[in-house]
């Protein structure tokens, strides 16, 4: 390919400058990493307070320091962003143990529920959960749908305990994650204090003589 190139007033030919082309840069603030975890927070933080229904998401993208269209490219709907706050919540105050024992993981995820059903955080989310699933079949939904992928995180105690033979086959496993749970909802619905830390011993045995090999 010939490099030169020819002045048009004088008929001079010179070598013409050759390399690469120039790299457009994008345009836009670079992806904030920090972001998600601060509009989950966010979210979280009003349904606790005021519901789903009275959560908005300019107020989420408001206390976040983002603007609305950050939430949206990460969460098309309300509803999704309302899912991964509430999963995001129990990720963060209940985290599935693996102790290498079966009691070893239930003392550490019945403590972890125990403490959250007891703060402030916790009882604020078991008063939401249960005054609107009864208020509104598609915020039951919306609730079901968090509880459920959090069940599955718990399940996960039971099939290691099950690999290591300490789990008879025939145990129903998902009637064996919802034990405290269900103890847990019951008491907010009947206005009761939740079981504590003082009951946990007494908790995991039971859950171990009905379930042990």
């Amino acid at each position: 390919m010939d490099a030169t190139a020819t002045d048009a007033r004088t008929g001079t030919r010179t070598e013409a400058l050759t390399g690469p082309p120039a790299v457009r840069r994008k345009r836009g603030r670079p992806r904030d990493p920090e972001a998600d975890g601060r509009i989950l927070a966010a979210a979280s933080a009003l349904i606790l307070l005021r519901g789903f229904d009275s959560m908005t998401v300019d107020e989420v993208a408001s206390n976040a320091g983002v603007g609305k269209a950050t939430v949206y490219r990460r969460w098309a709907r309300k509803e999704d962003l309302a899912v991964a706050a509430m999963e995001q919540l129990y990720r963060d105050e209940m985290p599935t143990p693996d102790t290498g024992s079966l009691r070893g993981d239930l003392v550490e995820a019945f403590r972890a529920t125990l403490v959250f059903a007891n703060s402030p955080a916790g009882g604020d989310y078991l008063r939401t959960l249960v005054r609107e699933s009864m208020r509104d079949e598609r915020m039951a939904a919306l609730y079901r749908e968090a509880s459920r992928r959090a069940a599955e995180s718990a399940e996960q105690v039971f099939e290691r305990a099950w690999t290591r033979g300490e789990l008879r086959p025939d145990v129903p496993v998902e009637a064996a994650v919802r034990l405290l749970t269900g103890l847990v909802v019951m008491a907010t619905v009947m206005r009761t204090p939740p079981p504590t830390i003082a009951d946990l011993d007494a908790l995991v045995d039971l859950v171990m003589v009905g379930v042990s090999a």
